[in-house]
C-alpha cells in the first residue's frame, strides 16, 4: 500500500477516482461540491433525481464525470453531519472502496479525510483510511485450486487534506495504519487457515519467521519436556487427547530502554477446540479453528509493532495445544496442579484455555511486565453478553482497564469493562482442589476472568475476552482481525 497527501480542488486534480461525500439533507462535502461545480451540477442532479443515498455507508459510483479531471467518482452517504465520528468515518471509507472493488483502478484520491468529524482528528482519519485500504484488499485464498478472488488492483490511495498542515498528520496515521494492516493480516491469515494445518507447530514456525524477519525480535519455543520441567501440568493437560505436540511461543522485542519493563501480551493459542471429552455440539465446529484467535491477535500485534519499529519492549506469550477427545485425554474430574502450585479440579474440559493461560500468566511474571494483558476467545458467555460487537475487558486495575477500552473506542474495536467481585471467585469453589475450572453459567464469561485472576494476583494485569468479536459468521466467514488496532493503539499511546 502506497499512500500520498493533497490539498488540491477536487474538481481540478486529476485521479483515477476521487471518493467523496455527502450529508443528510442532500448536503455535499467539500470536494463533492467542488466536482459538482466542475461538472455542471452532475452530483447535486442525482440527489435531486433521488438516484443517491445519504444514508451513512451508501455508495455510488459514478462511471463518467464530465468537466472534472477525475475520471470516475464515488459518492459515499455520511448520514447527518452533527453526528459523523470515527466510527462513521470508518464505516463510509470501508463502504467507498468497496464500491471499486471489482474495478481496474490502481490509484484513487480519498476526500473524506479532509472531513471535520466530532471525535477524530487528522491522525485519526489517515490510520483509519489506512486500515479500511486493508480490509479492502485482504483477500484468503491460499487453498483454493480454483475460482481464486482476486486481490483489488486499487494500491496507491492519495488522502486530502483539509490544510496543508494535516497532511503531517494524516502520512502519519496511515503509515501507522499500514504498520496495523500488517499484523491484522497476519492475524486473519492465520485464523483462516485449517486446524489441520494450523497447528501448534505451525504457530511456532510462524513465531520463528517473524524472529528472521525482524532484526530486534528474538523467540524460544518450549517443547512438552520442557514444560513439563516447570510444572505446567494445567497446559500440558489440554493436549493429552491430541497427536499434535503442545508449544509455549515467547517472543521477545527489544526496541526501548534495556531497563524498560516489557508490556506482556499472552494469547490463547488452541489450534482447534473439539471441547475434548465434555464434546461440543456438532453444528458450527469448524469455527472452533478460530479458538486460537488470541494467539493470532498478539501475534499480529508484534508484526506491527515490529513492522512500525516503535520504541518499546514487548513481549508475546502463546501457549498452543489442540483440545481433543481420545483414551489419553483429561477427564471431567481430574485434578491438575499448574506451575504457580494452585490445584484445578477440571469439571468441564471444553474451559481449557483459562487451562493453557493460568500456566502462560505465571510464567509471564518472572519478566515482571509493567503491564500483563492476556487475550482469548474464552467463554461463549461473552458472545450471549455483549455479542459481536465488543470484546469483553476485566482487570485487577481499574485504570488499565480503562485504557484498554479507551484505545478501543480510539481504534474503533470496541471493548467493555466488566466486574471481577469476590462473589464470582466463590463461584469457583472445589470440594477436592483449590479451584474448579468452571463456576456454573451464571455470569459465566466473569467467573473464568475470576479465575485468571487467582493467578494474577501481583501484576497489573487484564484480561480481553474476544469470543465474539475474534471472527465473522454466516456468507462473511472469516477471521475479523481484531483486536489488533485496540492492542496497537494501547501501547502507541500508553507506552510509546
Amino acid at each position: 500500500m502506497q499512500f500520498k497527501t493533497t490539498t488540491a480542488d477536487a474538481g481540478k486534480r486529476s485521479t483515477a477516482c476521487a471518493i467523496v461525500g455527502v450529508y443528510d439533507k442532500k448536503q455535499l462535502s467539500e470536494a463533492a461540491r467542488e466536482i459538482d461545480a466542475a461538472s455542471g451540477g452532475l452530483i447535486s442532479g442525482l440527489l435531486d433525481q433521488g438516484d443517491l443515498s445519504t444514508h451513512l455507508g451508501a455508495s455510488h459510483l459514478i462511471g463518467r464525470v464530465d468537466g472534472a479531471k477525475c475520471r470516475r467518482v464515488v459518492v459515499v452517504g455520511l448520514g447527518a453531519k452533527a453526528n459523523f465520528g470515527r466510527r462513521e468515518f470508518y464505516k463510509a471509507a470501508i463502504a467507498g472502496l468497496t464500491a471499486i472493488k471489482s474495478s481496474q483502478v490502481s490509484e484513487a484520491t480519498f476526500y473524506l479525510t479532509a472531513e471535520d468529524t466530532v471525535d477524530c482528528d487528522a491522525y485519526y482519519r489517515g490510520r483509519l483510511a489506512a486500515q479500511a485500504l486493508g480490509e479492502h484488499r485482504y483477500r484468503y485464498a491460499d487453498m483454493k485450486s480454483r475460482n481464486k478472488p482476486t486481490t483489488p488492483k486499487l494500491k496507491t490511495l492519495t488522502l486530502a487534506a483539509a490544510e496543508r498542515g494535516d497532511s503531517a498528520e494524516l502520512e502519519q496515521g496511515a503509515s501507522h495504519g499500514a504498520g496495523i494492516v500488517t499484523g491484522m493480516n497476519l492475524t486473519k491469515d492465520l485464523g483462516n487457515t485449517p486446524a489441520n494445518i494450523c497447528h501448534p507447530t505451525y504457530l511456532a514456525d510462524t513465531a520463528r519467521k517473524l524472529a528472521k524477519r525482524y532484526a530486534k525480535l528474538s523467540v524460544n519455543v518450549l517443547d512438552e519436556p520442557d514444560m513439563a520441567a516447570l510444572g505446567m501440568n494445567s497446559l500440558l493437560s489440554v493436549g493429552f487427547g491430541s497427536e499434535q505436540p503442545s508449544k509455549l511461543i515467547h517472543l521477545d522485542y527489544r526496541g526501548g530502554a534495556s531497563d524498560e519493563p516489557p508490556v506482556i501480551l499472552v494469547g490463547k493459542g488452541i489450534t482447534f477446540d473439539t471441547g475434548g471429552i465434555s464434546l461440543k455440539p456438532g453444528p458450527a465446529m469448524d469455527e472452533m479453528k478460530y479458538d486460537m484467535g488470541g494467539a493470532a491477535s498478539v501475534l499480529g500485534c508484534m508484526a506491527a509493532v515490529a513492522a512500525m519499529k516503535l520504541p518499546i519492549n514487548l513481549m508475546v506469550i502463546v501457549p498452543s495445544a489442540e483440545n481433543m477427545p481420545s483414551g489419553r485425554a483429561t477427564r471431567p474430574g481430574d485434578i491438575v496442579k499448574s506451575m504457580s502450585g494452585i490445584t484445578i479440579e477440571i469439571l468441564n474440559t471444553d474451559a481449557e484455555g483459562r487451562l493453557i493461560l493460568c500456566d502462560a500468566l505465571t510464567y509471564a511474571q518472572q519478566f515482571k511486565p509493567a503491564a500483563l494483558i492476556d487475550v482469548a476467545t474464552l467463554t461463549g458467555a461473552c458472545v450471549i453478553a455483549l455479542g459481536h460487537h465488543r470484546a469483553g475487558v476485566m482487570s485487577n486495575n481499574d485504570v488499565l482497564a480503562t485504557e484498554i477500552i479507551d484505545a478501543g473506542e480510539r481504534a474503533v474495536d470496541r471493548a467493555w469493562h466488566l466486574p471481577l467481585d469476590q462473589e464470582y471467585t466463590d463461584q469457583l469453589k472445589s470440594n477436592f482442589a483449590d479451584f474448579a475450572n468452571i463456576g456454573g453459567r451464571e455470569g459465566g464469561a466473569i467467573t473464568a476472568g475470576a479465575f485468571l485472576s487467582q493467578f494474577t494476583k501481583k501484576a497489573n494485569w487484564a484480561h480481553i475476552d474476544i469470543a465474539g468479536v475474534a471472527w465473522r459468521g454466516g456468507a462473511k466467514k472469516g477471521s475479523s482481525g481484531r483486536p489488533v488496532p485496540l492492542l496497537v493503539d494501547y501501547l502507541l499511546t500508553k507506552h510509546c
